[in-house]
């Protein structure tokens, strides 16, 4: 039987990033704090069909209920009023934090077109690393014949790394594929 990923970290993985950074105690070794999904629809403030997709899609996708998030002010160019609903994020912790990685890694990167890796580049200085997708119909919860919009989303990936270096070798021990 295949050990998931939180029972892989805690077995083998993290004694290796202990040899592998120079860290003698265990509480320095980096791990995995939270994931962030956030998925904008501003369109949804007129039309609420489309928010209300956006809203179930990201629902399915990560098997908890998303946190609407609201206008802080009003932007009569977009067509936006304060307090309207602009987009929906869910913050991953534990359990479903690991099997949401594992699926991102193993599953949803490789489906991408012409993937070769991600950017190294998404690091923003304290070993978190950010990430974008266009379409959100790569996850195999969403059914393709019952989606009227492709959206996008933005995945945040929190760690307790220091820096850059230790974030990056992190998500590598973890198979995170980046490009070289």
């Amino acid at each position: 039987m295949m050990k998931n990923l939180k029972q892989r970290y805690n077995d083998e993985l993290k004694s290796e990033l202990g040899k592998k950074l120079g860290y003698s105690n265990s509480f320095q070794i980096p791990r995995l704090e939270k994931i962030v999904v956030n998925m904008g629809l501003g369109k949804g403030a007129s039309d609420s069909k489309y928010f209300d997709g956006g809203y179930n899609d990201l629902t399915l996708i990560t098997g908890q209920k998303p946190l609407v998030t609201r206008a802080k002010k009003s932007i009569s160019t977009f067509k936006i009023r304060e307090g309207s609903p602009v987009g929906c994020m869910v913050t991953l912790r534990g359990q479903r934090m690991y099997d949401f990685f594992s699926k991102l890694v193993n599953f949803i990167l490789p489906r991408l077109r012409d993937f070769k890796g991600i950017s190294p580049k998404g690091f923003d200085g304290k070993g978190n690393y950010n990430l974008g997708l266009k379409e959100h119909i790569v996850f195999p919860e969403i059914n393709y014949d019952k989606v009227s919009d492709i959206r996008g989303m933005d995945i945040a990936i929190v760690t307790t790394a220091k820096d850059n270096h230790d974030g990056r070798v992190l998500l590598e021990v973890m198979g995170m594929p980046f490009r070289k």
